[in-house]
């Protein structure tokens, strides 16, 4: 019988230096996994990689950290391969990697537009590919997108248009992987309280989004929490592992399909 449970597992986290990422890093080091592997983007977020990895160490798991460019597919093979060569094959992966634009489509530029399709479709894409490369048989592959996905709304075009071409990369790998055992799914939060949200948005806008969601009023600031996210992931990548293919929307009622 196959054991998906996360103890003894090997995890690779992508943009798992802070916010989201950071805390499922956490938390899945105190699941009990064996090994683990944080991805950051910039010299910037080398102090929150630092600070995590302590984190990630004093729970005894054996944790490193790489600094890639994952907008290009080199990058996200060297990711894996050096993750590999670290700290074994991963049973797990995870990509929390985004970035958001709010901008009317007539003020979006081309350099603008290849930036959000890099970052958020191109970087997802060569993930999942590396990922059906190195995951051991079994494993389990996430992707983070965007409950807008779900949504009517003007100004995130480039935005929820990249993300939600990773809804059918999750389907065509799902399929492809499966001969493998390895389950692949993606999670739309709703607005987060991170400083990821808060650039892009107006103090009106902030105010509507704490209260669009039929749960608002239970959340610690009306938006989603980070820690409501959390365990989801833990549960997709263990005993959910029947779960494939899907992209579920985790934002207490903010949008859905």
């Amino acid at each position: 019988m196959v054991d998906h449970t996360l103890k003894g597992k090997t995890v690779l986290v992508a943009g798992g230096a802070k916010n989201l990422g950071g805390l499922i890093a956490r938390d899945l080091a105190a699941q009990g996994v064996r090994a683990m592997a944080i991805h950051y983007n910039s010299a910037e977020t080398k102090a929150a990689a630092d600070e995590t990895l302590a984190a990630l160490r004093q729970t005894g798991v054996e944790a490193v950290a790489f600094q890639k460019d994952l907008r290009t597919a080199a990058g996200n093979a060297d990711l894996f391969r050096e993750t590999v060569a670290a700290i074994g094959q991963p049973d797990i992966a995870i990509n929390t990697v985004g970035k958001v634009l709010k901008k009317p489509i007539a003020e979006t530029s081309e350099d603008e537009f290849d930036e959000m399709f890099d970052v958020n479709t191109k970087s997802a894409f060569f993930f999942i590919k590396e990922a059906g490369v190195h995951l051991k048989d079994n494993g389990k592959l996430l992707t983070l997108v965007t409950s807008l996905l779900g949504a009517y709304t003007p100004f995130y075009s480039t935005y929820a248009g990249s993300k939600a071409a990773v809804e059918h990369f999750t389907r065509a790998a799902s399929k492809e992987y499966g001969a493998h055992g390895i389950s692949v799914n993606a999670i739309g939060p709703g607005p987060m309280d991170t400083p990821f949200f808060y650039g892009q948005e107006s103090a009106d806008a902030v105010a509507y989004h704490k209260t669009a969601a039929a749960l608002s009023a239970l959340s610690k600031t009306g938006l989603t929490d980070i820690e409501d996210i959390v365990p989801f992931v833990r549960m997709l990548v263990s005993d959910g592992w029947w779960m494939t293919g899907q992209t579920i929307l985790v934002n207490g009622g903010y949008t859905t399909k």
